[in-house]
């Protein structure tokens, strides 16, 4: 009865995991078959293992093999990795099954409030990263900084990695991660640009 209860559970999990809250928010289609299928083999393989003596050392090297090949299958963005993990986890616990029965009905109930709120468009939304090439080679920091906020419209730059620098082509490759300035910030700016116009016109006048 408990697996029966535990296979429901782990399913409407990683529906919500996948389709709910994935899918909705970053629209990769391959990466959600792969949750639902590595979620549902982790399962299955964990309620088999269950009854064994060494089920939780065998789980987590399980867990552990899996991360491996799948992380270096393909290039993964981080957030896409969170929720790998969590698929993984998820059919993991509910798998074996741990007593109390609440138990993991609490801890799926924590990995998808965790992934909720982490990857919600509301939390940090102007902070972003990007590789940028630059059509000239700047080796000082500063003027690279005052170059890249320029180009991302003000943006406060956070952090500038030069990849590469090449004096010969005149060409420059920087990872940046930078906010971008938030409404009221644009309409100030915007506010003290029409006042020092006005001044200016007035002591031309």
């Amino acid at each position: 009865m408990n697996i029966l209860l535990f296979a429901a559970a782990d399913i409407a999990a990683i529906l919500i995991l996948t389709f709910g809250l994935y899918l909705r928010r970053h629209r990769r289609r391959d990466l959600a078959v792969s949750y639902i299928g590595i979620n549902i083999g982790v399962f299955a393989v964990a309620t088999a293992l269950a009854g064994s003596t060494v089920s939780a050392g065998l789980g987590m090297g399980l867990f552990g093999v899996l991360s491996i090949i799948r992380l270096r299958s393909t290039e993964l963005e981080q957030h896409e990795i969170a929720y790998y993990f969590s698929a993984l986890a998820i059919g993991l616990i509910t798998g074996m099954g741990p007593t109390p029965i609440w138990l993991p009905l609490a801890l799926v109930g924590l990995i998808l409030v965790a992934m909720l709120v982490a990857d919600h468009s509301k939390v940090l939304p102007t902070y972003r990263h990007q590789e940028v090439i630059l059509d000239r080679a700047i080796a000082n920091d500063d003027e690279l900084n005052a170059h890249l906020s320029l180009l991302f419209g003000g943006a406060t730059i956070h952090q500038a990695v030069v990849q590469q620098l090449d004096l010969i082509n005149d060409k420059t490759i920087v990872k940046v991660r930078f906010s971008q300035p938030t409404a009221t910030m644009i309409e100030s700016s915007a506010s003290r640009t029409v006042e020092n116009h006005e001044v200016i016109t007035g002591q031309t006048r």
